[in-house]
């Protein structure tokens, strides 16, 4: 990506930001300061298993948002219309299913054997080390593909609304998310992560009421667009929105999200059955607020910019410059919190899951099956200087991002859902699943993405996570009837004799 210098920045812009990154510190701090003795890996990446109902709701949402959330997806619905939105709607159920699906079930078993992770509960169900390795591996290397994406989404957005560089915002984010992320671990991260969910809704609002006034209400703006845009309408965008790209979106971003390890571990640290029944109605009714809202705002934005796409360099570019235009500049700081908000709280999700991935998953571990014991002091060395590794060579590579950011983006995101949808929806609810099919599921499904998307191959012009998962799901069940079965005890745990 090639930066354009900037003259001079908006000092408005710029204080907000400073005092919402400083508070996002000290929240990283304080909960360090508060932290109980006992078990230093439960407290670091789950939050000792006491997160309250708001608290869930907020961080899965601010988790499963992100910096396209605010930018990419906006900026589409001004490009193609109320198609979009039909598309997107999907995503308003994904917080109650992710919750309602998998949540109790995972609280439950991961307090039967100690669970911290969704890598050990994989561990436990498929009695398999290597497969472990394998689910760590692959949530490492994808979460860096989408962690660099919201830094570079993040940075942008950060360049083109306060008119200071690229690189500026890039350092100023990309330090305090590692810093609070590594300090305050998993329970700094659900603290933060609701600040970050109510300053999006904040902001959603806010630059819902600049866009109205600025193009002269909302009856002026439906009117203008009926008459100048009818196509934006029409549920299939005049050909824009074809039903297989509603199939695949449907898929992509929403019913399979589901199962992303990112959100399903936040069933493992919540504290109560009334808490997760919260969480997945105020979850629920947030991500609603939110999708809807920020997609119509950006069909709305025609109010403000009405020129051909060509006129505003791409559709990534129609929220900044929309935030620019429409809000006064002494709000312009207070407007983009929310969307840099998106690209934190995911940032930081993705952190702490990956850092439990290299220390839990696969360095305690190897150490206990030793006969081996790690001192508290030493693992909270560990895990915080491995939280800060990932986070600094995120932070490098999005220094020189590349130029098609946003397709490794998706890409992450189809490689994750390939990995662990099958693996933990029939791994958690199906008798029959073993460690033969999970191994073939897991490498076979991943593998055959990765490779259609090299190949730009598609399937009746689907997005390759079709393939994937369709693939995933075939090697599934194909092993688990071939293979030899789980071990009964193990059965009996899964699945215990009502």
């Amino acid at each position: 990506m090639t930066t354009v210098p900037q003259t001079g920045g908006n000092l408005f812009a710029l204080v907000p930001l400073l005092l919402f990154m400083a508070l996002m510190v000290a929240i990283g701090f304080w909960v360090r300061s508060r932290e109980e003795r006992g078990d230093f890996v439960s407290q670091y990446f789950i939050g000792n298993r006491k997160l309250g109902g708001f608290v869930l709701a907020m961080t899965t949402v601010a988790t499963y948002s992100s910096v396209s959330s605010f930018v990419g997806g906006p900026g589409m619905a001004w490009k193609i219309g109320f198609g979009w939105i039909y598309m997107a709607v999907v995503q308003v159920t994904a917080i109650f299913l992710v919750l309602g699906i998998f949540g109790k079930r995972v609280a439950l078993l991961s307090r039967k054997f100690h669970a911290v992770t969704v890598v050990d509960l994989i561990r436990e169900r498929f009695e398999s080390d290597r497969l472990a390795a394998l689910a760590a591996f692959i949530i490492v290397l994808f979460f860096c593909g989408t962690m660099t994406a919201q830094f570079v989404g993040g940075a942008r957005l950060f360049a083109a609304a306060t008119g200071y560089s690229y690189e500026m915002g890039l350092l100023l984010f990309g330090l305090v998310v590692v810093a609070y992320t590594s300090i305050g671990g998993f329970r700094a991260v659900a603290l933060t992560d609701t600040c970050c969910a109510i300053m999006m809704m904040i902001g959603i609002v806010l630059l819902l009421y600049y866009v109205l006034e600025a193009g002269g209400g909302y009856t002026n703006i439906i009117t203008s667009l009926h008459a100048e845009h009818p196509e934006i309408f029409d549920p299939l965008s005049a050909g824009h929105m074809p039903v297989g790209l509603y199939l695949t979106q449907w898929i992509l971003v929403g019913i399979c999200t589901i199962a992303l390890p990112q959100s399903v571990v936040r069933g493992i640290s919540y504290k109560d059955t009334r808490s997760l029944h919260r969480a997945m109605l105020i979850g629920t009714v947030v991500v609603g607020f939110m999708n809807i809202g920020v997609n119509f705002t950006g069909i709305l934005a025609h109010g403000v910019l009405n020129g051909p796409e060509s006129a505003y360099g791409s559709v990534d570019n129609i929220i900044p410059l929309t935030i620019a235009q429409a809000i006064p500049t002494e709000l312009v700081g207070l407007a983009i919190i929310g969307p840099l908000a998106a690209s934190i709280s995911t940032i930081s999700g993705l952190l702490i899951v990956a850092s439990s991935a290299i220390v839990k998953d696969i360095y305690l571990h190897s150490k206990h099956a030793k006969g081996k014991t790690v001192e508290d002091a030493k693992l909270r060395k560990l895990s915080v200087v491995t939280t800060a590794v990932i986070g600094g060579l995120v932070f490098v590579i999005a220094l020189t991002p590349p130029s098609l950011i946003w397709i490794i983006n998706m890409f992450a995101f189809g490689g994750l859902e390939t990995a662990f949808f099958w693996m933990l929806l029939l791994g958690l609810y199906w008798k029959r699943a073993n460690r033969t099919g999970a191994i073939l599921s897991m490498a076979g499904g991943t593998i055959a993405y990765c490779a259609t998307q090299a190949l730009h191959f598609k399937f009746l012009g689907l997005h390759q996570i079709v393939i994937g998962i369709t693939v995933s799901l075939a090697l599934f069940v194909l092993g688990s009837y071939l293979g030899k079965p789980s071990n009964e005890r193990v059965l009996r745990v899964f699945f215990p004799e009502k």
